[in-house]
């Protein structure tokens, strides 16, 4: 096994992830539910505190389609989500490519983590993450609030502000979100902020 952990169990690696949904400026159309579209992935290797791989899982939506608000707050249009791969088969890739079975993830706040059980739920796909949920998974937001002393949990953009960050790439696309979190994440580590796995 290479320090990467290519048979996901490297004990030092993190699955940092962020998801993009169908959304609406308003109610949903009847019938139809936030899916995921995107799964964005960075790889955090917390020993040698780098960021190791990026990768992007697009997820074609079976309940819902992509507004056009979806489209201009993401980028990404219906035409490339029908592109993507099957919600099961995206999840099933997080284990079999990604060692989400055997790796802890974060995301920044709790609400990927919810979507994850929701969907997977209701869809009646096996929940690819370690269990239980709660124990596998960190919330980012929440550690980088109390490292901070911050009364408020910031959003993903603030957060870069406060650390001194720069936001990469394009704030609400799932893989550069994922990214920007991760530098997050390294410098929680940095700090000895980060919890221990």
């Amino acid at each position: 096994m290479d320090r990467h952990g290519t048979d996901g169990g490297h004990v030092s690696l993190l699955n940092v992830i962020d998801l993009e949904a169908t959304c609406w400026e308003a109610q949903p159309p009847p019938g139809a539910v936030s899916e995921i579209v995107e799964i964005g992935l960075a790889v955090v290797d917390l020993v040698a505190r780098e960021r190791v791989a990026r990768h992007r899982i697009l997820v074609r939506p079976a309940r819902s389609r992509v507004s056009a608000f979806c489209t201009e707050l993401t980028g990404i249009s219906q035409a490339e989500a029908d592109t993507g791969v099957s919600f099961a088969e995206a999840c099933e890739r997080l284990v079999r490519d990604h060692g989400a079975a055997v790796r802890p993830w974060a995301s920044w706040g709790d609400y990927d983590r919810h979507q994850f059980v929701r969907q997977c739920a209701a869809d009646r796909v096996p929940y690819p993450f370690g269990r239980p949920a709660e124990r596998a998974h960190t919330d980012a937001k929440a550690v980088f609030a109390e490292a901070h002393g911050l009364r408020r949990r910031p959003g993903m953009a603030r957060a870069l502000e406060l650390a001194g960050l720069p936001l990469e790439g394009r704030h609400h696309r799932g893989v550069d979100d994922a990214w920007n979190i991760a530098a997050l994440v390294l410098g929680l580590a940095e700090r000895g902020s980060w919890p221990a796995p």
